[in-house]
């Protein structure tokens, strides 16, 4: 998939925006053919050299640019070319997608196994062992602490796991 394509997509602007932030967006939604210098990229965007090289270093960590040293013979000073790999994107999307799967079965099987309770004055949770070793009352404000529903929460986590596993094209594993 070329970089215009891949750029258009809502989905990756989002993805590359998480990566780098708003002063590093630039920098990744911009990526040029061949190599580049960090100095030539922050002076064609306008961008401080300082945010450039950072956005390249956690584009860099995360598979999506590679650079080559190259050694000045008279200064001995390095140059780093850089050069932009963004057709990890797409594993790194489906990576990202797997490890929030997992997380998220990790959350559900939580919310299932155990009991909260709620302050309703503060909008404080608690497991049921804290509750009891606090009297059932938060110990900010005093109030009594109610016994929480979370069935909502789970159903809400089922929905996003049974979409995720259907995207990622994984099946039940319970």
């Amino acid at each position: 998939m070329a970089f215009e394509e891949l750029l258009n997509d809502p989905v990756i602007q989002k993805y590359l925006h998480e990566l780098v932030g708003p002063t590093g967006m630039p920098v990744a939604a911009a990526p040029p053919d061949g190599e580049v210098t960090d100095e030539e990229l922050a002076e064609e965007l306008g961008l401080e050299l300082n945010d450039v090289r950072r956005a390249l270093f956690i584009l860099y960590e995360n598979d999506l640019a590679t650079y080559r040293r190259v050694r000045d013979e008279d200064s001995g000073w390095l140059t780093y070319l850089w050069t932009f790999e963004y057709d990890n994107i797409p594993e790194n999307l489906e990576e990202e997608m797997y490890r929030l799967l997992d997380a998220l079965e990790d959350r559900q099987e939580y919310e299932r196994t155990h009991e909260f309770y709620l302050c309703e004055v503060d909008s404080i949770r608690f497991e049921f062992g804290e509750a009891m070793d606090f009297g059932f009352e938060c110990p900010e404000c005093g109030s009594p602490l109610e016994s929480m529903e979370n069935t909502r929460l789970v159903d809400a986590m089922d929905d996003r796991i049974a979409g995720l596993r259907d995207e990622l094209n994984v099946g039940v594993t319970d």
